[in-house]
């Protein structure tokens, strides 16, 4: 217990120069863009010079770069940087989208596991056959395919064609906690009307998200799979008659420890990936947030949704770090 208690310490600490280094560089580009936010954020070229001083006072415009930024860090950490086009805090904003595009990642992710899984187990035990080819063609069209084009293609087919989806908008969902989120709510207190509403309008969109996801996690499974049952104790097993159901089980838990560390980075890369899906359905979570600000020139904002990122991306290392030594002994902290 004193090993894992050191061991997240040091990794917390690491945080810290990951998380300013993300977020410095982010502001630094923001910070060399030819255009004027404060313009911006006053109403555009009608906006009056007064309105615009005020608004460099008020975000420290006017002073160095080093101290924009470490205003816009104190900002974020103390929840008092405020949204210039909404004039809320800006973690009061986030805090409300995020629900949406965590409902979205989730169900993302489980399109992921349980597409990605099983057809590279497959594709591994039919290797070289026809069945292993098709999987590999359809993991490389998975890696490959645009998602906003295949978020298109889908709305076409699934509600302009035949009406068998429901795109409407869903609201913003007030959180007292990051933790609230409406879908996982509903299915714990049992309410399968409201369960049912959330998952049709965020099944398709996670359909879209996750099945890059599922090329890539098809490949990595087939891969570590065949690396694990070309190991010398599974020939080992062989000799001795044990079935081939458990060998098979023996050589995947010994393959979940690189795979496990693909689940992570890839639940870490749907969250951050959600831009281009919500613009695509008109979902307004963190992803469409996002977008909203950076073609408004909102700065504090950017380097907000940054920050959150980055937090996430650093979690889910640290929760795959912890989960190795659970699935593999050997591995120590």
């Amino acid at each position: 217990m004193a090993e894992l208690k050191k061991f997240l310490i040091r990794r917390v600490l690491t945080f810290i120069p990951t998380i300013i280094g993300v977020t410095l560089i982010v502001f630094l580009i923001a910070y060399v863009i030819p255009a004027d936010p404060a313009k911006a954020w006053a109403g555009g070229e009608k906006a009056s010079p007064e309105a615009v001083e005020r608004i460099k006072e008020r975000y420290h415009l006017n002073d160095p770069w080093y101290e924009q930024y470490i205003f816009l860090v104190k900002g974020i950490a103390t929840n008092t940087l405020i949204d210039p086009r909404t004039s809320n805090p800006v973690l009061d904003d986030i805090r409300d989208r995020f629900p949406v595009t965590f409902q979205l990642a989730i169900i993302a992710f489980i399109f992921t596991l349980i597409i990605g899984i099983p057809l590279g187990l497959i594709s591994a035990l039919k290797r070289n056959s026809i069945v292993d080819t098709i999987v590999r063609i359809f993991a490389l069209i998975g890696v490959s395919t645009p998602v906003f084009w295949l978020g298109y293609l889908l709305i076409f087919v699934f509600f302009v064609k035949f009406r068998i989806t429901n795109l409407a908008g869903v609201p913003p969902t007030p959180a007292t906690q990051i933790t609230h989120v409406p879908i996982i709510d509903a299915l714990l207190t049992g309410n399968f009307v409201l369960f049912k509403q959330h998952l049709a309008r965020f099944w398709l969109p996670g359909f879209v998200l996750g099945f890059m996801g599922t090329g890539v996690l098809a490949r990595f499974v087939r891969n570590s799979f065949l690396e694990a049952i070309s190991g010398d104790y599974i020939g080992f097993l062989k000799a001795k008659g044990v079935p081939k159901l458990r060998i098979y089980r023996h050589a995947l838990k010994n393959a979940l420890v690189p795979i496990v560390t693909v689940l992570g980075l890839q639940f870490g890369g749907l969250l951050g990936g959600t831009p281009i899906t919500e613009t695509v359905f008109a979902l307004p979570g963190m992803g469409s947030y996002a977008i909203q600000s950076i073609q408004n020139l909102d700065f504090p904002v950017i380097v907000a949704i940054t920050f959150i990122y980055a937090l996430i991306y650093v979690t889910a290392n640290l929760v795959v770090d912890i989960l190795y030594a659970v699935i593999d002994p050997r591995v120590r902290y």
